[in-house]
C-alpha cells in the first residue's frame, strides 16, 4: 500500500509494530489502497457521517474511510498489538478517529456516535462476522442506530445473507433475519490474493440497508420459529415445529403454508405469520 495520505505504507507499519495477522483472531489484512478505497466508497458519501469499524487491525480500511471524508471513525479493536498503529492514524487526523480497545461483540458504540448519521463499514474477522451481524439486526427496537452496513464476509456467508426461498441451498435463519429487516446486496467479490495471509475462500462485500417498516413481528418470536424450522431443515414443517406449538399442522394451515412444506420453501413473510400466530395463540392460552 503506497502512502497517499501522508502516512507510512501499511506493510511498513505492520513490520514496525510486529502485527503479523493472528489466525485465532480471524485476521486477514488488506494492504491495497485501491481496494480499501473501493470498500469505503461502497458505503456511499461519508461527509458528515460517523463510521463504526470493527477489527481495523493496522488501519488500512480506517485510512481509506478518513480519506473518503468520514467525519469520524469509531474503530473497535480487541488486539492490543494494533493500538499503537491506530494511535498514529488518530494523531494524523486530530479529532476524527476514536480507537476503542474492546470486543465488538460486547461493546455498544451508540454513546460515541452522537446525533448525526452513522454507518458500519468493516472487513469483519471471519470468526465473529455472523455473530456481529446477528447482534446488529436483533433486538426489538427498530430502526437501528446505523443507516447502512457495508461489510466483508466469506462468500458463502454473503450468499446466505442475501438468500431467499428461491435459493434454497443457501436460505436459512440468517437469510430470514436479513430479509425481514434489511435490503441486502452483494456488491463485489475480493479474491484470496488481496489478503495477507490469503484465506482459502473468496470474500464478498455486502451492503445492508435497514427497512424503514419491516413486517410487524417480535424478533424473539421469529428467532424461535426459524430456529425450530431450520434446525431440522430436511423435515417437513409439520414435524420440525412439533416441539414449538401444540398443533403444528393447525398453525401451518392458519398461516396459509402447506403442511408438507420444508423450511427452505417458506418466504420471510410466511415465517413472520408463523411467529405472530404463535405469539397470538400463546397469549390467548395464557388468558
Amino acid at each position: 500500500m503506497s502512502a497517499g495520505d501522508g502516512l507510512p505504507p501499511l506493510r511498513d507499519v505492520v513490520a514496525r509494530h510486529g502485527l503479523e495477522p493472528k489466525k485465532a483472531l480471524g485476521q486477514n489484512f488488506l494492504y491495497d489502497l485501491n481496494l480499501t478505497g473501493r470498500i469505503a466508497r461502497a458505503a456511499g458519501p461519508l461527509e458528515g457521517v460517523t463510521v463504526v469499524e470493527v477489527g481495523p487491525g493496522p488501519g488500512g480500511l480506517t485510512r481509506a474511510l478518513l480519506a473518503e471524508g468520514a467525519a469520524r471513525v469509531v474503530a473497535i479493536e480487541r488486539d492490543p498489538r494494533a493500538l499503537p498503529a491506530l494511535a498514529e492514524i488518530a494523531a494524523h487526523h486530530p479529532g476524527r478517529l476514536e480507537v476503542v480497545d474492546a470486543d465488538a461483540l460486547a461493546f455498544d458504540p451508540r454513546p460515541l456516535i452522537g446525533t448525526g448519521p452513522a454507518r458500519i463499514v468493516a472487513n469483519l474477522p471471519y470468526n465473529v462476522g455472523t455473530a456481529l451481524l446477528t447482534n446488529w439486526l436483533g433486538g426489538e427496537a427498530w430502526p437501528p442506530w446505523w443507516d447502512s452496513a457495508t461489510l466483508m464476509f466469506q462468500r458463502e456467508v454473503a450468499e446466505r445473507i442475501v438468500a431467499d426461498e428461491g435459493t434454497r441451498a443457501d436460505y436459512g435463519r440468517l437469510g430470514v433475519l436479513c430479509g425481514w429487516r434489511t435490503e441486502a446486496d452483494i456488491l463485489f467479490d475480493v479474491g484470496p490474493s488481496a489478503f495477507v495471509p490469503p484465506p482459502k475462500v473468496t470474500s464478498s462485500v455486502v451492503r445492508l440497508t435497514p427497512r424503514a417498516a419491516p413486517l410487524p413481528c417480535r424478533a424473539a418470536a421469529l428467532e424461535a420459529v426459524t430456529r425450530a424450522a431450520f434446525g431440522q431443515r430436511r423435515k417437513m414443517l409439520r414435524q420440525s415445529l412439533k416441539g414449538l406449538v401444540p398443533d403444528a399442522i393447525a398453525l401451518l394451515q392458519e398461516a396459509g403454508i402447506p403442511e408438507t412444506a420444508r423450511a427452505e420453501e417458506v418466504p420471510v413473510a410466511g415465517f413472520v405469520r408463523l411467529a405472530n400466530l404463535r405469539d397470538a395463540h400463546g397469549k390467548a392460552g395464557a388468558a
